[in-house]
Formats: C-alpha cells, structure tokens, sequence
C-alpha cells in the first residue's frame, strides 16, 4: 500500500509517522538510499504540519479578534 500524501494526512497521524521516522533514522539501522528515502518523506511531512498548524493559528486569531465592530475578511487558506 502506498503511504498517503502528506497534504491528505490529518496533521496528528502526519506527526506520528514524522516521529517514525525520526525514531529510525536516529537508531542508524537503515541503508543509506532508505535513509535519503525516509528524510525526504519527513521533510515533505514536515512542511505540510508546519503549513496546518499556521492555518490553524490563523484560524485561531481570526476567532479571538476582540473587535466587534470589524469588519469581516475572508479566511485565505492559502495565507502562510
């Protein structure tokens, strides 16, 4: 079975297989061609949690605005 893209993945399960990783590559047990494998899976893992997490944020913030009388904006997912 393949693994999932990371940008399909919830972020929870996306930080446990980042985890995985992290935990076999530090053991240096592996093959270096799996190794590079592996680091590039979590590089890919890693850049797609960091984007939810900054939506997330920006989710967040929007939220706690204590400005009642704002006006409201458009929520950009696409906002880093």
């Amino acid at each position: 079975m393949a693994a999932k893209k990371p940008e399909n993945m919830a972020f929870e399960a996306a930080l446990d297989e980042l985890d995985s990783i992290v935990n076999e590559l530090e053991s240096g047990e592996i093959a270096l061609e799996d190794a590079l494998k592996k680091f590039e899976r979590g590089i890919a893992l890693a850049r797609c949690s960091q984007q939810k997490l900054t939506q997330a944020e920006q989710r967040v913030e929007i939220l706690l605005q204590a400005d009642d009388e704002s006006p409201l904006t458009e929520f950009d997912a696409n906002n880093e």
